[in-house]
């Protein structure tokens, strides 16, 4: 059965359903996981109606009305009254297809990239809020698997891929339309390393031309990381769970150019507590673990609060949380299991996504 994050190698996802252990012997940080003292008040969260059942995945928001999620099915959903009404539908012609990513740039303009096998990843655009999709790109690697995206303004993106032969088949466009292979300018990708298609979130953007990609499934979770759009790069170790083919680092935000946060964890052993949680302060050249979330197993999606400084929202199938100090400390939102996505707007819009097609408003 195909694994709901899958990463290239079929081994993966052996490993996911037959690992009862997690590989990494180091006990985990979780002096802070929960109950220190938060200086923001306690978020007020609003369950929504999106009109669909389908799982989402990704969630993208403009601005405190408008913001698109996707997720499997060929399901794309879009609010435009800060969600008091979703709006669902499904792409034509894409239902076998799961939408792991949506990037959103209006109530109009939106792109969704299906994370899947060969052909089954693709990118579609909409120009009239969903009535009609282009398809932009379709991957011609029968191997290849792409798993999110990000962009840097309404023109220019990165597209990350799992490790193919050594490359990571990353893809670039400056013109929001067509899509370019630029894996050579990556360095080599380690055997087995890949991203997670879990929330859409394995790309970071910052700027004109900051961007932070997070791998696992290989020896060492790293960050790639490249400050001019995208020509150049280099690697940097973190110390989140790491060492088996699924696990590693699943979500990165950054808040700056020197700021960022990592979320992983190992999706095998999704009861057990291990380090999942890191932050940087100089623009992912080095990682320091933070406390880990007071819910169990992988982070699958995190977001910093936009207007809040170091708070940040994190989510998974064990939980989510809320932290008003960049991952030092924890505060658990009890209840809301198997949310897979969260976004900011600002510090009163702010979205998480899941199975069922459930979402919940975030307000601080």
């Amino acid at each position: 059965m195909r694994h709901p994050i899958r990463t290239t190698h079929a081994l993966a996802l052996l490993v996911v359903a037959a690992t009862l252990a997690c590989s990494d012997t180091s006990a985990p940080n979780n002096t802070l996981r929960q109950g220190a003292a938060q200086s923001a008040a306690t978020p007020t969260l609003t369950p929504q109606q999106s009109g669909t059942i389908n799982r989402l995945q990704a969630i993208s928001a403009v601005n405190d009305q408008v913001a698109w999620a996707s997720g499997v099915g060929g399901t794309y959903a879009v609010t435009t009254d800060g969600g008091t009404t979703w709006r669902s539908g499904v792409v034509p012609g894409a239902s076998i297809l799961e939408f792991r990513d949506v990037e959103a740039q209006s109530d109009k303009v939106a792109y969704l990239l299906a994370a899947g096998p060969g052909e089954f990843s693709r990118i579609y655009k909409t120009r009239d809020g969903g009535a009609t999709w282009t398809k932009q790109w379709q991957n011609s690697l029968t191997f290849g698997f792409y798993d999110c995206f990000a962009f840097w303004n309404r023109n220019s993106a990165l597209v990350m891929a799992d490790g193919l032969n050594g490359r990571f088949p990353v893809l670039r466009t400056t013109d929001g339309t067509t899509w370019k292979n630029i894996g050579e300018r990556l360095p080599a990708a380690l055997p087995g390393e890949a991203a997670f298609a879990a929330s859409g979130t394995c790309v970071a953007t910052v700027g004109t031309g900051r961007a932070w990609i997070a791998t696992g499934g290989a020896a060492t979770a790293r960050i790639l990381a490249t400050t001019d759009g995208g020509n150049s790069w280099n690697a940097y170790p973190t110390p989140i769970v790491q060492g088996t083919p699924s696990s590693g680092g699943v979500s990165v935000a950054f808040r700056d150019a020197s700021h960022g946060i990592l979320g992983g964890g190992e999706l095998a052993t999704p009861d057990s507590f291990v380090n999942n949680i890191a932050h940087s302060s100089d623009g992912g050249v080095s990682w320091q673990l933070g406390a880990g979330t007071p819910f169990p197993g992988s982070v699958y999606g995190l977001s910093y609060v936009k207007g809040m400084g170091t708070t940040v929202v994190a989510t998974g199938p064990g939980g989510a949380a809320w932290s008003s100090d960049e991952g030092n400390s924890w505060t658990d939102l009890p209840g809301n299991l198997d949310y897979w996505a969260v976004t900011f707007a600002s510090p009163t819009a702010g979205w998480m996504v899941g199975t069922g097609g459930r979402i919940v408003k975030i307000s601080f």
